[in-house]
């Protein structure tokens, strides 16, 4: 997906972007790396690096999301068409997010399916959603089932190996 299209197509992002770009980078990529988790899916952000000197770079976020930054004179829309080209050929469903009509037609039309940013946007948040009611519904707060096991010594001398103190 390209990134910087993506931030400047979601409110949230604009928002913060208007502050300083970085934070919108960052918290495109939380929230990519949580939809990511909670899809399934391999998420590739491509950053638009066409006027930064440099070979490009690619990383691995803390989640296994890659980010990748294109090369100097690359757009990202170059990026990810080449990018499309790669992963057609291992027989996969791509998906390319962007509110470009002209690179939605390109990747469309080398076999990759298309999202808008709008569209993106309503299903991470929906998985946000979902998340949520999993947490609240599948996780009562519980007591330790140890509790009923262990002595209280025990449980205290654990407790403070937990919180990195000396048992002395």
């Amino acid at each position: 997906m390209d990134g910087y299209n993506i931030i400047g197509s979601w409110p949230e992002l604009v928002a913060l972007k208007q502050e300083k770009l970085e934070d919108a980078r960052d918290q495109l990529l939380s929230m990519l790396a949580d939809y990511q988790s909670y899809a399934g899916l391999i998420v590739i952000v491509v950053f638009d690096a066409f006027r930064v000197p440099g070979a490009g770079a690619e990383y691995n976020h803390r989640k296994k999301m890659q980010i990748v930054y294109t090369r100097e004179r690359e757009t990202a829309d170059e990026c990810i068409e080449r990018l499309v080209g790669e992963w057609t050929s291992v027989r996969r469903n791509i998906y390319v997010a962007t509110s470009d009509q002209v690179e939605q037609h390109v990747a469309f039309g080398r076999g990759a399916l298309r999202v808008t940013a709008h569209e993106l946007r309503i299903e991470v948040r929906q998985s946000r959603t979902d998340i949520q009611t999993v947490i609240k519904r599948d996780s009562p707060i519980k007591k330790n089932p140890l509790d009923a096991v262990l002595s209280d010594e025990v449980q205290r001398r654990l407790e403070r190996m937990r919180r990195g103190l000396s048992d002395n």
